[in-house]
C-alpha cells in the first residue's frame, strides 16, 4: 500500500528518487506511463500486470477503451530502480508531466503518481478546497 506525499528533485540523469519506505516493493520493478491531469503513474510490475490485462480486455470497438488503451499501454515504460532507489524517467514521460526540477510523489494506495510540484500543489488547492463537494459525489460509491 501506497500512501503519503514525498518531495523530490529530478537529477542531471533524469533519475528520481523513489520513497525509501516504498522500496522493497518496487525492487522488482516498476512501470511508469503517462496518467491523468498530466502526472505520470507508477506500479509495481505485478501491479502493473493486472492492471495492463484490464486495460487489453477492453473492447477495441470502443474509442474511450481504445484512447485510453493507447495512453496508458503506449505510453508505459518498465523500469529496474538502482541500487540507491533511483530510476531513470525517459525523456518523453519528463515532458508528458513537465517535470524539470521539483517534483512531488504521491502514494495512492495500489500506485505512485509523480506530479511537477507546482502543479501538484495548484491541484492539491482545489481539490482541498472542494472536498465537501467530491466527498458528496462519491457517496454513491459507499465512500
Amino acid at each position: 500500500m501506497f500512501i503519503g506525499e514525498y518531495s523530490y528533485t529530478i537529477d542531471e540523469k533524469g533519475r528520481i528518487i523513489t520513497p525509501p519506505k516504498y522500496r522493497a516493493q518496487l525492487a522488482d520493478g516498476v512501470v511508469v506511463t503517462k496518467g491523468l491531469e498530466n502526472c505520470l503513474f507508477m506500479y509495481p510490475k505485478k501491479e502493473w500486470e493486472t492492471i495492463a490485462e484490464r486495460i487489453s480486455s477492453m473492447p477495441t470497438t470502443d474509442k474511450s477503451a481504445r484512447d485510453y488503451g493507447r495512453i496508458m499501454l503506449a505510453g508505459a515504460m518498465e523500469i529496474t530502480p538502482d541500487k540507491a532507489g533511483r530510476i531513470v524517467l525517459p525523456q518523453y514521460l519528463r515532458d508528458f508531466a513537465s517535470l524539470k526540477k521539483n517534483i512531488v510523489a504521491a502514494g495512492l494506495y495500489n500506485r505512485i503518481e509523480i506530479w511537477n510540484e507546482s502543479d501538484w500543489k495548484k491541484y492539491e488547492a482545489n481539490i482541498e478546497k472542494n472536498s465537501s463537494d467530491i466527498a458528496d459525489k462519491l457517496r454513491e460509491f459507499g465512500v
